[in-house]
């Protein structure tokens, strides 16, 4: 029960904090909507910041685990088929979990504000999948699959313009679908650019 319980507490939490902010996020409101008095809140976590810790410790573990890292990478794509399958399954994760998207708005607002969620927003948005596809081009460079290249100028060729597009549908939702047919006119161009022929 205590589990389910904190569970509940940082689920709530996400969606306060990225809502209000740090600052703006009252815990007398999170007990209130989670049905529980502010002292039984104590009782899972101490306090605020440590609600706050808690959260972020769990959503960097929870991206990792499900989108990977340069040090947890996904399966190296043995054909450019395989590059733009797990292209489009890890943006789709990125686009449509609401977790991610709860967090996505928690960076953005609160990375002015806090330091490691400076850190965290650097990098969520460029550093981390920049690593992962520097890693996988260099893998299918080395395998003939791509053209010989720099494979870190690679990466963030294409990774900046599909995050500017993810951060788009943050702000468009309503238009969330032609977004995503842009990215994949997007990944297939730049795959008929870099394959080794």
């Amino acid at each position: 029960m205590e589990n389910t319980t904190k569970s509940r507490i940082l689920d709530e939490a996400l969606v306060l904090f990225a809502e209000y902010g740090y600052k703006g996020t009252n815990l007398r409101d999170l007990a209130t909507r989670l049905g529980l008095s502010k002292s039984a809140l104590y009782k899972h976590y101490e306090s605020k910041e440590a609600i706050w810790n808690a959260l972020i410790d769990r959503l960097e573990a929870y991206y990792t685990e499900r989108f990977g890292s340069p040090d947890n990478l996904p399966e190296v794509p043995k054909s450019c088929e395989e590059l733009f399958a797990m292209t489009m399954g890890m943006l789709r994760f990125t686009i449509f979990d609401e977790k991610i998207i709860l967090t996505r708005k928690l960076l953005l607002t609160e990375q002015f504000h806090d330091e490691r969620i400076r850190r965290l927003a650097t990098r969520h948005f460029l550093e981390s999948t920049a690593g992962i596809f520097t890693a996988v081009f260099e893998k299918m460079m080395d395998a003939g699959l791509l053209k010989r290249n720099n494979p870190q100028m690679l990466a963030f060729l294409y990774t900046a313009p599909v995050t500017s597009l993810i951060h788009l549908c943050d702000r468009e939702p309503e238009n969330r679908a032609g977004i995503v047919e842009r990215i994949e006119e997007f990944v297939k161009y730049f795959i008929a650019e870099y394959a080794k022929e």
